[in-house]
């Protein structure tokens, strides 16, 4: 029920491996365009869309944007060896040379944010600080534009890509800088993305001056717009953020180093039970990070992605484990067995009490029809529900109760004209029903579009049902819960199937 996003780079960008971690449970690919050009993300996208084909499983596309990342700028295939209690100076004069003494940066304004005292962070990819590829730094004095720190631990940067990391220090640069707008304007816009994950969102400014952009690209205005919370400051803001965004992403690195350790499990379960009762879809990041190496999680990391599930998390999301780990199909398929074990424990009927009491009452016409289905198939036993929808509000509306069954959305194409050419809508809002937790999407056959608003066709029926036998969630003599509209009316029915 718990779904999975997985980063594809350079581990994970073939046919063969995508097929492999489509297979494994992946619905969602996420692109991360703080490394690699749009040619590069665009051969990768193409191989993705053979894999889909291939295993005929559908994937949402998820654009990475880079934000205000702070990197340290090496142009050195040599090692650079820092040794602790020894002193580094960073520059933003990014013609000098990298070394142990000297790294260069992407930003002129750091000797102005930061104070002797603060603490600076440069690692690789992974943000847990104890891998030999992380450093932390403190700093000692600042020298006009130069910063000058000193190394807290031994560390080798090794390859081409550092970001640096000012702890609770806000960075004066756009949230959507211009190199972002260039990627959405032209890759973004080219293979209509599904989600946009908005680094470092720092306020509800941020999501709707990315939401006024996307407006202005065509069918972009379509793309949901994911807040990515990666410091105090989004931390802080938190409330308005979610009630501008689509979804929010806890980018647990970033605020690992950002937030005193004691406090970030407090932070994740505060955010996600604020997710859940919106209805807003809330992903994890940051899970499983000694797979990138390692065949086996941990088992604090194997508890960790059980808690989260338990927390309410609608998706995991696996960055440098499938990005550049050894092992990105069998990581999918570690996380997918811990999510459903963990959903087996969930408990359901008392979440779906805080859902009804938070809610409250009076109830809208459509949370008051879905809430009963999800009541209905409780009660019945129903090994599934099927929601006929448009928009995809209503199939949402029954996956935010969390029904112990699978929610199958049944999506009627809706036919429109802008008076050139005539065009579909539906599979926007069956791909972005991916990162919802227990809600499986499915495209209806468009001839039935017209007569499915007043009446459910048979044949869409007959899709969710095929679909449900063929994963073994829907028998003979099982009953399942329809949701439907009937010309303006919006009906409930239980189902018992024959053989």
């Amino acid at each position: 029920m718990t779904k999975i996003v997985g980063t594809l780079g350079p581990r994970s960008r073939s046919v063969e491996i995508i097929s492999g971690c489509l297979n494994a449970g992946m619905s969602v690919a996420r692109f991360d365009f703080s490394w690699g050009d749009t040619a590069y993300h665009q051969e990768t996208l193409e191989n993705l869309k053979i894999a889909i084909k291939s295993t005929k499983k559908l994937c949402a596309v998820m654009l990475d944007t880079i934000g205000p990342e702070l990197l340290v700028v090496t142009k050195t295939e040599h090692p650079i060896s820092l040794l602790a209690d020894e002193s580094v100076v960073l520059t933003p004069d990014q013609d000098k040379e990298a070394t142990s003494n000297l790294l260069p940066i992407n930003f002129s304004g750091l000797s102005k944010a930061v104070k002797k005292g603060d603490t600076i962070f440069i690692g690789q990819y992974l943000f847990t600080g104890n891998e030999t590829t992380s450093v932390m730094l403190e700093v000692t004095d600042v020298d006009g534009e130069d910063v000058v720190c000193q190394i807290k631990n031994s560390a080798i940067l090794a390859r081409q890509l550092y970001t640096l990391h000012v702890s609770q220090i806000r960075i004066d640069l756009p949230t959507l800088t211009d190199k972002d707008k260039e990627v959405i304007s032209t890759w973004g816009a080219r293979n209509n993305i599904d989600f946009l994950s908005l680094s470092h969102t720092r306020g509800a400014e941020d999501v709707r001056h990315a939401r006024d952009f996307l407006s202005q690209l065509g069918d972009l205005g379509q793309t949901q717009i994911f807040a990515k919370i990666e410091n105090t400051e989004g931390l802080t803001h938190f409330d308005e953020i979610l009630h501008e965004a689509d979804g929010i992403i806890l980018a647990r690195g970033n605020l690992g180093v950002d937030l005193p350790p004691e406090k970030v499990f407090l932070f994740q379960k505060a955010a996600l039970y604020k997710c859940n009762m919106a209805g807003k879809p809330a992903v994890v990041t940051r899970v499983v990070d000694s797979m990138t190496d390692n065949l086996r999680p941990t088992r604090a990391e194997a508890t960790d992605v059980a808690n989260a599930v338990l927390d309410g998390s609608d998706a995991i999301l696996l960055g440098a484990e499938t990005l550049r780990g050894l092992y990105p199909v069998e990581t999918i398929s570690i996380v997918g067995k811990i999510c459903a074990e963990a959903e087996k424990v969930f408990n359901h009927n008392l979440f779906f009490k805080k859902v009804i009491n938070y809610v409250g009452e009076p109830m809208s016409h459509l949370e008051s029809i879905t809430s009963s289905a999800v009541r209905s198939a409780i009660k019945v036993k129903a090994s599934a529900i099927i929601c006929f929808t448009s928009s995809g509000r209503a199939a949402r509306l029954i996956a935010k109760y969390r029904p112990t069954m699978p929610v199958l959305s049944v999506v009627i194409p809706q036919l429109k004209t802008n008076q050139l050419r005539w065009t579909f809508t539906g599979a926007f809002e069956a791909r972005q029903s991916l990162i919802i937790r227990g809600l499986f999407p499915m495209l209806a056959d468009p001839r039935h579009a017209a007569k499915t608003t007043n009446a459910t066709s048979e044949s869409a029926l007959k899709v969710a049902l095929d679909y449900g036998k063929a994963h073994g969630v829907i028998k003979s003599h099982d009953r399942v819960v329809i949701c439907q509209k009937v010309g303006d009316s919006a009906v409930v029915k239980i189902m018992e199937l024959e053989d």
